[in-house]
C-alpha cells in the first residue's frame, strides 16, 4: 500500500464490540514536502463519551498510551530496527527505537514535532509533523529510504476503557508493534 498525506486509511478496532461512541478513525502518513514526515488523524465520534486529554504545553511526556493517544510505527531497511511516535491531543509527544520487535527500547533523540490539535463538534484532528534527520538516525537509514509505516490509536472511553485501533492487527491480542501493522510505504525526501 503506497501512501501520500492525502491517502486516508481507515483504522479498524480491534474488537468490532470495542467501537463504542466512535463512528470513524482515519489517518494518513506521508512526507511534508520538506525533511520530515506527517501523521494525520481524524476522530469522530460522539467526543462527550470519550476521555480526551486536555491542551498542555507541548513537550516529551511518558505513558501517553494509557489514554487517547495517536500513535505511527515506522521502519526502515530490513535490520529490524523501527520508531514509536506518539502523539496526544494534550500535544504532549514521545519518540522512541527499537533495536528488534520489543527489543532494545531507548528514547529517541527528536526536535519536538509540531502538533495540531482541531476539535469540532464530533469530530478530533490531530496532525503532527515530525522532522526527518532525527528519524533517519535512529532507523540507521540514509535519505531516499522506503520506509514501512503503521498507523494506530488508542481510545479512551468515559468509563476508562481502551480501544485499540490500527491499520491492520495481528492476531491474538492488540499489538502495534508487530510486523503485519507496518503496510504503508513512504520513501523519505
Amino acid at each position: 500500500m503506497s501512501a501520500s498525506p492525502d491517502i486516508i486509511h481507515p483504522l479498524q478496532p480491534f474488537a468490532a464490540a470495542s467501537r463504542g461512541p466512535v463512528r470513524a478513525l482515519t489517518a494518513s502518513a506521508g512526507s511534508d514536502g520538506e525533511t520530515g514526515l506527517r501523521f494525520r488523524y481524524v476522530l469522530k465520534a460522539d467526543l462527550g463519551a470519550l476521555r480526551i486529554p486536555a491542551l498542555r504545553a507541548p513537550g516529551r511526556a511518558g505513558e501517553l498510551w494509557q489514554h487517547t493517544c495517536f500513535e505511527a510505527f515506522v521502519a526502515g531497511a530490513a535490520n529490524g530496527r523501527y520508531l514509536e511516535l506518539n502523539f496526544s491531543p494534550s500535544t504532549e509527544w514521545a519518540a522512541y527505537s527499537f533495536a528488534g520487535y520489543r527489543t532494545g527500547m531507548t528514547a529517541l533523540e527528536l526536535d519536538p514535532p509540531g502538533i495540531e490539535v482541531t476539535r469540532s463538534q464530533g469530530e478530533l484532528a490531530v496532525v503532527a509533523h515530525v522532522a526527518g534527520p532525527a528519524l533517519l538516525r535512529g532507523l540507521s537509514c540514509a535519505k531516499g529510504t522506503k520506509l514501512r509505516i503503521a498507523l494506530s490509536a488508542v481510545i479512551e472511553d468515559g468509563n476508562g476503557g481502551i480501544s485499540y485501533w490500527a491499520l491492520r492487527h495481528a492476531p491474538g491480542k492488540p499489538d502495534f508493534h508487530h510486523a503485519e501493522g507496518f503496510v504503508i510505504e513512504v520513501t523519505t525526501p
